[in-house]
């Protein structure tokens, strides 16, 4: 399968081949699934700032607000909605998903947008979804996401539709969304011996935007951040950016998956091509580190 290059921004001269590439007459739009989320709010942002008309399918119903974004109501899920947002579309972003039910959003999208006649379907999926073992009742519970994640990418790669899939680490957004549940409790368990390689979802958002203007690639090299954390590190870097103290104690979980996980498989440490830190994320969003260290506690 072809790669793609290492620097994941998209530039205007990309676009304008791209646009070449489509064919100077082709002006449909771009369906992005999970367009109104963290990550595919930017990718419409993104197309729409290279002059391609974007369409967004969402659960609830919007207004656009911008010239060249049209909102089209649907379910991914339950299959409601898939056909007029799919309607004349050549390129499609799949950035929908949740915890558990991947597979069948992702099998409901490709059947109706392959009738359809898309030529190109981009699905975002995740470092280590083929590396984290669900094997078990554990597992399910802990990790179901990955299983959720792979089982989608295989609905993609065996559809009749051209595709391109890239796999990245854990965005910051997530990783702030659950520092700042966890330094709501005094004592803040973590998962022993797990580490994270954390990617700015602008950064992502840039690839994606990237891949979709470009020819169907089959599995992209991996997306990774610059660094490798613990993740006593990463809570405790947010802490200290909050001025906030709190014992943190490392947990050690049960099950394969976990086991994958102290190992390293959601790492990509030779696929470091983020460029934004951790440090730097949390001063733009939470504020400049304050002085004072989180208490960290370790299990023997």
């Amino acid at each position: 399968m072809k790669g793609q290059m290492d620097n994941p921004t998209i530039s205007r001269p990309l676009a304008d081949e791209a646009v070449e590439a489509r064919g100077q007459g082709d002006t449909s739009p771009i369906l992005v699934t999970g367009g109104t989320g963290a990550l595919g709010s930017l990718v419409v942002r993104r197309l729409r700032d290279t002059g391609h008309a974007v369409r967004v399918l969402s659960r609830r119903s919007r207004k656009s607000g911008q010239a060249g974004i049209e909102f089209v109501t649907g379910d991914l899920v339950k299959g409601e909605g898939i056909e007029p947002a799919v309607a004349g579309v050549a390129i499609v972003v799949h950035c929908a998903g949740n915890a558990k039910e991947n597979e069948q959003q992702t099998r409901n999208l490709v059947q109706v947008a392959s009738r359809a006649g898309a030529r190109h379907l981009v699905y975002i999926s995740v470092v280590g979804a083929d590396r984290i073992p669900i094997a078990g009742g554990i597992d399910r519970a802990l990790f179901g996401y990955y299983g959720s994640k792979l089982a989608a990418e295989r609905v993609v790669a065996e559809s009749a539709m051209p595709w391109t899939t890239l796999r990245a680490t854990q965005f910051y957004d997530l990783l702030l969304l659950l520092a700042r549940g966890m330094a709501k409790l005094p004592v803040v368990p973590v998962p022993a011996g797990f580490r994270f390689q954390p990617i700015d979802t602008g950064e992502v958002a840039d690839r994606l935007v990237e891949l979709a203007l470009g020819a169907p690639a089959g599995l992209v090299p991996d997306m990774a951040g610059p660094r490798v954390y613990a993740v006593a590190d990463l809570l405790g870097g947010y802490l200290q950016a909050r001025g906030k103290h709190r014992l943190i104690v490392p947990v050690r979980l049960p099950g394969k998956a976990a086991r994958a996980y102290r190992s390293g498989a959601n790492l990509a440490p030779d696929r470091a091509v983020g460029r934004r830190t951790w440090e730097e994320f949390l001063a733009e969003r939470v504020g400049a580190a304050s002085s004072g260290k989180p208490r960290v506690a370790y299990d023997h």
